[in-house]
């Protein structure tokens, strides 16, 4: 393992971090609010520390990353951006203690969208742009855009990339990961820069289209407002936010054969398929069990079931309605979509729709093979075979994300947390959704949570960012043997 190499790279990554505060602090200069200081303060630290790393750093060169340097860099990165990001909401006086901004920190790059803010339209401007710009750097990741833009890392990307892009199978639209990682930005950035056109013509002003914009894209769900996406009362927003959310958990890969004039790449794909199907039949399902019961009228009752059924299938996490008051039925199947999460290659968290679709179509597997012991039976996607060490991942990872899942609950509940609450912080947390059910509900948030409590909440948001396996495995000691 290089480490002076690794901290180089992490020293880059926290330098841009640094720079990247300019924007929120123009908003601050523009508003004249109380996060000017603060943000100066932050960018100073950060760009000194990032310079300081990478000038002590920056002889050690290398030819090719290897996959145990890639998973390090990663895990160790967004540590690092978590731990820097904070400085602008622990400087601005937003938190008491410097672990809740941490945690809000975190949660914006890893697009979870959990807050300890108990008062979100009392924050400085500049300070909740920031909140809303770290979880559009983290939707498409901060170390794919550095592939895209530092090219001494074009050669042995690939280790960065597959460790950081949530995806079982990552996409690699060029022969180039560095064209590949580029494209995949800028295919991110023309779709936020088209939800931002429409909420304007419905007349959100620009720092609000912006905001709720870079936490769309993302599927990240922090807003400006208190009541989240519920403030403005608008069908048309609703609209709007529903359709981005899709855009936002489908395949990136796919958005990007159809602005090259292939149509019909969206209905191809077979994830696809399944994940716009699946939604389409819980949005049935959610808004006939709360037609009659909640609200009078089927018009409601679709504009609101459908809102958080793609909100939290998708993993944003923005809420329209507390469905905590909805019946339970509805409740139990918002609670089971925190798992199964958007398509891979997207921005969204979960299990992944893929990974889901593999599952099933192994377990149909083995029971034909019950009934036809002798039949050679393979399991395909999309009309083709999917390899053996796939299906071994993906199978791998599954189990993993239960464990950790019913692990991590039995630590938050052993803090004194009541059983709802302890589930579906944990589900909520390690499937980057944010809202989740009791005292973390989408009326509620997670100041309440014991302090050792947060910290595990911290931990399952970079497992499930991460996927799991490029954070539990720095746990494993063979990791760190020669």
């Amino acid at each position: 393992m290089r480490w002076r190499f690794i901290l180089n790279i992490v020293g880059i990554l926290i330098l841009f971090l640094g720079i990247s505060m300019i924007f929120p602090l123009f908003f601050g200069f523009y508003y004249k609010d109380q996060s000017v200081i603060p943000l100066l303060k932050s960018m100073g630290i950060t760009i000194a520390a990032g310079f300081l790393l990478n000038r002590c750093f920056r002889k050690q060169r290398v030819d090719l990353i290897s996959h145990r340097e890639g998973m390090a860099i990663v895990a160790i990165g967004w540590t690092a951006v978590g731990l820097f990001g904070a400085l602008p909401f622990y400087l601005g006086a937003e938190f008491s203690t410097f672990l809740d901004a941490f945690f809000e920190s975190v949660s914006g790059f890893t697009t979870t969208g959990s807050s300890i803010l108990t008062n979100i339209e009392a924050v400085s401007k500049g300070i909740l742009f920031w909140r809303s710009f770290i979880q559009w750097l983290g939707g498409m990741g901060i170390i794919v855009l550095s592939v895209a833009i530092l090219p001494f890392l074009g050669v042995g990307g690939m280790q960065l990339y597959k460790a950081e892009v949530p995806s079982p199978v990552p996409d690699k639209l060029k022969p180039r990961i560095r064209d590949t990682a580029m494209i995949l930005w800028k295919v991110y950035a023309l779709i936020s820069l088209a939800e931002v056109i429409l909420l304007m013509i419905g007349g959100m002003d620009l720092y609000n289209a912006l905001c709720h914009s870079f936490t769309t894209m993302p599927t990240g769900g922090f807003s400006t407002k208190n009541a989240s996406i519920a403030h403005f009362d608008s069908v048309y927003f609703d609209t709007v936010i529903i359709f981005f959310m899709l855009m936002a958990g489908i395949n990136f890969s796919l958005h990007y054969q159809f602005l090259r004039g292939k149509p019909l790449a969206f209905w191809r794909d077979s994830e696809c398929r399944f994940f716009l199907g699946a939604i389409l039949v819980l949005i049935v399902i959610v808004t006939f069990n709360i037609y009659g019961t909640v609200y009078e009228t089927i018009g409601s009752a679709l504009r609101f079931g459908a809102f958080q059924v793609v909100s939290i299938v998708t993993t944003t996490g923005y809420a329209t309605a507390d469905y905590e008051l909805w019946p339970v039925m509805s409740q139990l199947i918002l609670l089971l979509c925190m798992f199964l999460g958007a398509s891979a290659g997207s921005t969204g968290g979960g299990m992944k729709c893929l990974r889901v679709m593999l599952y099933l179509k192994y377990c149909y597997k083995e029971l034909f093979l019950l009934i036809h012991p002798r039949a050679v039976k393979y399991i395909k996607i999309g009309g083709k075979p999917v390899p053996e060490d796939v299906v071994r991942s993906v199978l791998g990872f599954m189990g993993l994300y239960i464990g950790l899942f019913a692990f991590s609950s039995v630590l938050i509940a052993s803090m004194g947390v009541d059983f709802i609450t302890s589930i579906a912080a944990v589900a909520a947390t390690i499937g980057n959704i944010g809202p989740g059910l009791g005292m973390v509900g989408p009326g509620d948030n997670y100041a309440q949570i014991p302090y050792l409590g947060k910290w595990v909440l911290i931990w399952c948001m970079l497992l499930g960012r991460l996927e799991i396996y490029t954070v539990i495995i720095l746990l494993v000691p063979e990791f760190w043997r020669k």
